[in-house]
């Protein structure tokens, strides 16, 4: 009796560390690729998308922002804040503060440089090491609400994962790599990615789905299997 080797595909998601949706998204694709384990293999790719590409870069406190940009009142961002949480909690990750003594403010930051470090993450180190980066990233903004404008902090984190600090130093600072960034921001919205996290399957003859938003874990099992199967026809065709 042979075995079957598992389907390889590759997953880019479009996110930012700002946005507790993507960290959710993952939490529920990790759940999705636990139950297709030897059904299918992935590899995960995090690609850049600025939700507040004009945020400057002292920041902006979370719930002025929040309420400024969307028009809600306090009582309904902390319902959601509640909700999210709850979400959150059932995908197996946390947006909850996690750090000593009492929370400091919720903030949002710019996150050019967030993006630069986790593109030059996946070009120096691959991507599992960026995929190590990225939730370093996502722990340091909503479980110890650090300063993600700060470069001093974002050097840190990288040296957490492994990545050389000097290295990534130079990254923070290189026009070609910001470039590069920029212009696969314009490719997502050349595909009409107008919000995150928004998840581009592919497989190796080439088929891709995007599966926009954070959905539940049978939504990724359901297209991730598609994709799969378009793979199998294609091989045998």
């Amino acid at each position: 009796m042979t075995t079957q080797a598992p389907q390889a595909l590759t997953i880019d998601i479009y996110s930012d560390v700002m946005c507790p949706w993507c960290l959710i998204g993952y939490g529920q694709l990790t759940k999705a690729l636990a139950e297709l384990d030897g059904e299918i293999a992935a590899q995960i790719r995090w690609r850049p998308f600025e939700l507040n590409p004009q945020m400057p870069t002292e920041g902006e406190e979370q719930e002025a922002h929040l309420q400024r940009k969307y028009g809600r009142s306090a009582a309904e961002g902390a319902g959601l804040r509640g909700r999210m949480k709850a979400i959150a909690e059932g995908a197996g990750v946390s947006l909850s503060y996690e750090g000593e003594g009492e929370a400091p403010p919720a903030m949002m930051w710019n996150t050019r440089l967030c993006h630069k470090l986790v593109a030059f993450a996946l070009e120096q180190a691959g991507p599992q090491v960026q995929t190590e980066l990225k939730l370093a990233l996502f722990r340091a903004h909503f479980n110890r609400r650090a300063k993600l404008g700060e470069r001093g902090v974002l050097l840190d984190i990288a040296a957490s994962v492994g990545l050389h600090r000097e290295a990534a130093k130079a990254a923070l600072d290189d026009p070609d790599l910001e470039a590069r960034v920029v212009a696969e921001e314009h490719e997502a919205w050349d595909m009409n990615i107008t919000g995150v996290p928004a998840m581009i399957v592919a497989n190796a003859s080439g088929a891709k789905f995007l599966i926009p938003g954070a959905q539940e874990p049978e939504v990724y099992v359901n297209a991730l299997r598609r994709v799969a199967a378009k793979q199998s026809t294609s091989a045998t065709s």
